[in-house]
């Protein structure tokens, strides 16, 4: 060991405590404190339940482009940046990636990898760089995909449970609540309804669900569950409508009574459906000419989701901020350590 330069920037025995900018400046001690070391055991062990879950149930992992020419979700939240000559992106998500790869014959993939959003929010559940656990399964529908997703939520908590016994006893965590299997079905417009009945402002059918009304959902339903059957006009262009009323399209959030964890849906599999969709949704399929292509030549029907790692260890844990399941968060606010 080299010498120890003197005084610490971080009391690492937590006698003196320290704000959570402090402790993300100087993450190097940080992370020897037993409590942090153990939220990073827990983190590494619900990895190790998603990958021998999905493996157990014949997925293959792949590793998609994080440098891609085209918005996947749309939008302005995107980071540009220099790629020679060209216009480039850091990618938002592994969406047309893991679509694409259906075409390709590949039935079942995930991937665990970074994604990046510029979000200009600033709050205790965003991060700008965050890690996505990614699903797409063939010959899937939504309904499938959603008892796939509250199946693995539950056998990461029960692993972590049975293998992070110390961990847990230096969070102070006794035990898990083990959340019950199947999750609650709630339509958007029931959802609606009842954050406009706790909160006395109304919501039009069509917006988005906000952080108030998502809080109001939450302590109503009191545990994990899943808002299905979204207004289409609000979710991605690959999200499918539904066949009798194409105004609403077989999407659906996964809820933790305290935040989002995972969006969702199945997807729109007919190219000339999925041109109609991007321009719809005021995009260029031009600008999609890479992705739409594939789905010429037999693409079979597929659904999928993504779920926020750290979202996941977050609500597990009770952990007051988001950047605490991070080793080296980045924000609006924060490009180092």
């Amino acid at each position: 060991m080299c010498r120890c330069a003197s005084p610490l920037p971080l009391d690492v025995v937590e006698k003196v405590p320290a704000d959570l900018d402090t402790r993300l400046d100087a993450r190097f001690l940080d992370a020897r404190r037993p409590r942090v070391t153990a939220v990073f055991q827990v983190r590494s062990q619900a990895t190790k339940a998603v990958c021998d879950y999905l493996f157990s149930r014949g997925f293959l992992t792949i590793t998609t482009p994080k440098v891609v020419a085209a918005a996947t979700e749309g939008g302005t939240e995107l980071f540009p940046i220099a790629y020679f000559e060209k216009e480039a992106f850091l990618n938002q998500s592994p969406q047309l990636y893991k679509q694409m790869m259906m075409g390709a014959g590949f039935e079942k993939v995930f991937e665990i990898g970074p994604i990046f959003r510029a979000e200009e929010h600033n709050t205790t559940k965003h991060l700008n760089e965050a890690t996505s656990i990614d699903v797409e399964v063939s010959f899937a529908d939504h309904h499938e995909v959603m008892r796939l997703l509250e199946d693995l939520v539950v056998h990461v908590y029960r692993s972590v449970q049975e293998t992070c016994a110390g961990p847990l006893d230096a969070l102070e965590i006794r035990e898990l609540a083990i959340p019950e299997a199947p999750f609650d079905r709630l339509p958007y417009a029931d959802a609606i309804g009842i954050a406009a009945k706790a909160t006395g402002e109304p919501i039009q059918y069509g917006d988005d669900i906000g952080t108030v009304a998502e809080k109001a959902i939450g302590e109503h339903m009191g545990a994990h569950y899943f808002i299905t059957d979204w207004p289409t006009a609000i979710k991605p262009y690959y999200a499918m409508p539904y066949e009798n009323d194409p105004s609403v399209c077989k999407a659906f959030d996964l809820m933790h009574p305290r935040m989002e964890l995972s969006s969702g849906s199945q997807r729109v599999h007919q190219h000339d459906l999925l041109v109609h969709q991007i321009q719809s949704k005021g995009l260029s399929p031009e600008s999609f000419a890479f992705y739409l292509t594939p789905f010429l030549y037999g693409m079979p029907p597929h659904a999928g989701w993504g779920l926020g790692a750290e979202r996941l260890i977050m609500t597990m844990l009770g952990l007051g901020n988001i950047r605490e399941a991070v080793l080296f968060p980045r924000d609006r606010h924060r490009l180092t350590p």
